[in-house]
């Protein structure tokens, strides 16, 4: 599949990003159907054999959706390829080669050797990256796309400011660039692509609807916390991330005053709290969310905005 062709079968030009235990098939499935690519890591399929589940239910419902003659855009799988090597990673990648999902999401890792196989069956890939220096190495090694993580991105999160790092990756690759960080909005999908970008890659606004894996008191934190809310530290799960204050402290930990780190991946908070799992992560995007809406509704939404503002729905 080339560029051209993936943002042919997409209504809008949005990526529902995926999110850690809160990406799965309902969400994927939902986004896919409202026109836009739906995606989910690999990890949240706790075993190899949920992950071909996962999967098969994927393909069939999507397969089912094209019988009714609607449109359902491509699907994308995101594989962390730091453990590459490890069996779960070689089983996870043997299923994406079974199942050939258009897009290949690569994080955390080289992707040099994700890319020479899923190019091999027509697949594209789209690495994370956060600063121009892992811009530059992913590009080298074939990559189709990059996602550059911004300041105030939901997640591991970048610091660099879209309007420097957009143009600046856009001067030596010509790729798909897709743009993370408080897009929450049809004006920003928008905007991203003023700025250069081919995509809006949109995680926390899906994380705030009802097909997610979140927690109700995880949605409810989602319309309640601010911009102010959100504090970024590598204090929680060893690399740099976005959390929402409300979920830090409904733990017992003091956002303001959390345990040092004892190196890199090393938090030293009570071993029974864990990153993502009971604390929960947001973007600055997070202080424009006032409601928990189905997809649909909220793609819906998306496309009126972004119309408005002057853009070009499929």
């Amino acid at each position: 599949m080339t560029l051209s062709e993936l943002r042919a079968q997409l209504r809008l030009p949005v990526i529902a990003a995926p999110m850690f235990l809160i990406s799965g098939p309902d969400l994927v499935i939902a986004a896919c159907k409202a026109g836009i690519i739906g995606s989910f890591p690999t990890a949240n399929a706790r075993t190899e054999q949920v992950l071909e589940e996962w999967l098969t239910r994927i393909e069939a419902e999507l397969a089912e959706a094209r019988s009714q003659g609607l449109h359902p855009a491509p699907y994308a799988v995101n594989l962390i390829v730091q453990g590459a090597g490890s069996p779960r990673f070689l089983a996870d990648l043997a299923l994406i080669e079974r199942f050939k999902p258009a897009v290949v999401i690569t994080s955390v890792g080289q992707p040099g050797p994700v890319v020479e196989r899923v190019h091999a069956y027509g697949g594209l890939v789209f690495h994370d990256v956060a600063t121009l220096r892992h811009a530059t190495k992913a590009a080298e090694q074939g990559v189709d796309g990059l996602i550059l993580l911004t300041a105030g991105a939901g997640g591991h999160t970048g610091s660099a400011n879209p309007f420097a790092f957009v143009p600046q990756v856009r001067r030596q690759f010509d790729g798909a660039i897709l743009l993370a960080g408080c897009i929450g909005d049809g004006r920003g999908i928008l905007a991203a692509q003023t700025l250069g970008a081919d995509f809006a890659y949109m995680g926390t606004r899906f994380a705030a609807t009802r097909e997610s894996m979140a927690d109700p008191a995880y949605h409810e934190l989602l319309v309640s916390q601010q911009m102010a809310d959100v504090v970024i530290t590598d204090r929680l799960s060893g690399m740099t991330a976005t959390y929402l204050r409300g979920s830090i402290a409904r733990v017992g930990l003091d956002p303001d005053n959390l345990p040092p780190t004892a190196g890199f991946l090393k938090p030293t908070i009570p071993e029974h709290i864990k990153a993502w799992r009971d604390v929960w992560s947001g973007g600055h995007g997070v202080g424009t969310i006032d409601d928990i809406p189905p997809v649909a509704e909220l793609v819906d939404r998306l496309a009126a905005e972004y119309r408005a503002a002057g853009g070009k729905p499929q």
